[in-house]
């Protein structure tokens, strides 16, 4: 059976859809969902906690770097292989590369997959507001499948009732899956590239297991999973190998090179 996807976006980095993302694996994956696990773009650093989530490698799907047979191929694999794929984004949902500043980006992503979109939300500091915010992001480019929301870091139950109850009367098609609470003991530790990668993070598996009772506890999953869809992508023809570079390539993947 193929699998189906969703991706874990966020307005902008730092809304914590890392740890949101790889406590939801870890969730699904204690629960005896077969669980794979995708990021968007280069990034060589938040794949670890996903990785450590799941103790399944985490795939790379880079729209800027890889020929769209490559990406297709990988696309395929990840859902011939699992239930589910959770793919998290790269910083905001609209935030790539290129003359628009969004080639390449998770919102790109997801109109080329047809993965639908999970927005996290820091909720820090807002209330109703939070409607506007989601209205803008629905609207910016409807073509972008935005399904639904997770609020995060919210202070107590009357704070996580004002955010519902703003994004349901202005987005009621928005599905609203739950309020992560404020912890501290989700934090974790960051420097000059983002986040310590999760091997070399004293905090990283204490934090994805309390993220993932976290979701158990606040998050409905059932209907998160109902949101997942399969790839639009057709099947990727066999892609023709690239011609040799004349030198081997190393990757230098140790303490030194993080």
């Amino acid at each position: 059976m193929t699998g189906r996807g969703l991706i874990l976006a966020a307005p902008a980095s730092g809304s914590g859809k890392t740890l949101v993302a790889a406590g939801l694996a870890r969730y699904l994956f204690r629960r005896g969902i077969s669980v794979a696990t995708a990021k968007a773009g280069p990034d060589f650093i938040d794949p670890t906690f996903h990785a450590a989530a799941t103790g399944k490698p985490c795939l790379n799907l880079d729209l800027w770097g890889m020929r769209p047979a490559t990406l297709a191929a990988l696309v395929a694999e990840l859902e011939a292989h699992a239930d589910i794929v959770l793919c998290e984004g790269v910083m905001g949902l609209f935030d790539g590369t290129g003359r628009d500043g969004e080639a390449g980006s998770t919102a790109e992503l997801a109109r080329v997959t047809g993965w639908p979109v999970l927005l996290v939300i820091d909720a820090r500091g807002q209330g109703a507001s939070v409607a506007a915010l989601l209205q803008g992001f629905a609207s910016h480019q409807p073509a972008v499948p935005l399904a639904g929301v997770i609020f995060n870091r919210v202070l107590n139950e009357r704070h996580g009732a004002l955010l519902a109850g703003a994004a349901a009367r202005h987005l009621p098609r928005l599905a609203c899956l739950g309020a992560l609470p404020a912890d501290p003991g989700l934090a974790l530790t960051s420097r000059h590239l983002g986040l310590v990668p999760a091997g070399e993070n004293g905090d990283a598996e204490a934090a994805i297991e309390r993220c993932a009772a976290h979701i158990g506890a606040c998050v409905d999953v059932e209907r998160l999973l109902s949101l997942a869809l399969g790839s639009v992508l057709a099947p990727a023809a066999r892609a023709e190998p690239v011609p040799p570079l004349g030198q081997h390539i190393a990757i230098a993947r140790d303490d030194a090179f993080c």
